[in-house]
């Protein structure tokens, strides 16, 4: 076998169906976020406009955070120094643990090197646990929760995306007694739906199953303190365990459950995923856990950030680009073709300066390829108004790309 004509072949593969990435070489500039530098040579550089990151709220540039990374560096050193069974465990991250907790209202929490890590480790865990369980998916589940519940290879049943009559058909088919999982997401982060948690936990009683909610893209961002949708909706109470992430709305790294002290104890006690990974660095534990707190208290950002969506999904309705309509902060722009998807995103950055990366499967289903806009609370109107003339000009060129866009709603 000549392995690198596997490798070669596969690479082919992706780019014959446009749907190949690059990366952009870019660097963020503190304290003018969303702004940055582009590096298209290793000596030359020049100004872009972020338009695609999920530090949502900008904390990853928030005074507070960075101080608190600065005293943690200078007080403990760079790494943890192992796994948190070994030397990993340091006070940030008992503290870190414990704000979890705390936010959302939950006995225990258990910290991971990111949300993926966390969804597939713990999924896997909870199945090797209860080996008679099964597990009730949504159809639109993230990567990581398919990762986990196939890692699990225990029994599943697949739900049509926040319907709840199809997961009650499905839970119909079990019986009573036996172990049940529902998982599920708060925040779906490519069409920005947003799921029906109450009548989820309204199931899970009824018919004797726990509650396992991904809320990645939604803590920090919603809810009086930033625990999430479950928390807006006043049902995080009825929600067993809560997935999170510390790199989206909290701007820093990293992943978590908040669940009961048993169920963290067990998970930590089994899950190879936490068990065998080095533990986040004291640095940004120390980040992540002044985050929280300050948006604990801190209303501006969650309501500045609601309000730049829904200004820049009005100004992309009134220039005639459709928008998948949904509630949340996400703003898609279908495209709805791989090449032409990539085509408009290379052209923002190379003529225009604006960087947002395409959505191509297998992110999306194929066909429904778009650009995923994520406005911060630092995006101006002015921002947005450069961005609708580019994308403006950039239609006028290519109307096939406008067309499908239209054919996609």
């Amino acid at each position: 076998m000549t392995y690198e004509k596997v490798f070669a072949d596969a690479i082919g593969r992706v780019r014959s169906e446009g749907r190949y990435r690059v990366f952009a070489d870019i660097r963020r500039r503190r304290g003018s976020f969303p702004h940055a530098d582009q590096f298209t040579s290793a000596a030359d550089q020049r100004p872009i406009t972020v338009w695609c990151s999920n530090d949502y709220l900008g904390m990853g540039q928030n005074p507070k955070v960075l101080a608190a990374m600065h005293e943690a560096l200078d007080a403990v050193g760079a790494g943890s120094g192992g796994t948190r069974n070994i030397s990993g465990t340091t006070h940030y991250h008992v503290e870190l643990e414990a704000e979890l907790a705390d936010l959302h209202g939950k006995e225990s929490a258990l910290v991971f090197t990111s949300a993926f890590v966390a969804n597939d480790t713990t999924l896997a865990t909870l199945q090797s646990l209860m080996p008679d369980v099964v597990i009730f998916s949504d159809e639109k589940n993230h990567a990581s929760m398919i990762a986990g519940i196939r890692n699990g290879g225990k029994e599943k049943h697949i739900f049509k995306h926040n319907d709840i009559a199809d997961l009650e058909r499905l839970l119909k088919t079990v019986p009573l007694d036996r172990p049940k999982i529902i998982a599920f997401e708060s925040v779906y982060s490519m069409d920005g739906a947003i799921s029906p948690i109450g009548k989820i936990c309204d199931l899970a009683k009824k018919y004797n199953a726990m509650t396992y909610l991904d809320e990645v893209h939604a803590v920090g961002m919603y809810g009086p303190r930033g625990g999430g949708i479950a928390e807006r909706d006043g049902v995080m109470h009825r929600v067993d365990v809560i997935n999170g992430t510390l790199a989206k709305g909290f701007g820093v790294m990293g992943g978590y459950i908040a669940a009961s002290r048993n169920l963290c104890d067990a998970i930590r006690s089994y899950a190879p995923g936490f068990i065998f990974t080095t533990s986040l660095a004291p640095a940004i534990a120390a980040g992540a856990l002044a985050s929280i707190r300050h948006l604990k208290t801190s209303n501006v950002e969650r309501e500045k950030h609601q309000e730049r969506a829904r200004t820049l999904k009005r100004k992309f309705l009134n220039a005639g680009f459709p928008v998948v309509d949904n509630p949340s902060h996400i703003v898609p722009l279908l495209i709805g073709d791989p090449v032409h998807c990539k085509q408009v995103s290379d052209m923002l950055l190379d003529r225009f300066g604006i960087y947002v990366q395409p959505i191509n499967y297998p992110t999306v289903p194929r066909g429904t390829e778009r650009l995923r806009f994520t406005p911060t609370p630092m995006h101006t109107d002015a921002d947005m108004d450069r961005l609708v003339s580019a994308l403006n000009a950039l239609f006028a060129e290519c109307p096939m790309s406008l067309s499908n866009v239209v054919a996609a709603q």
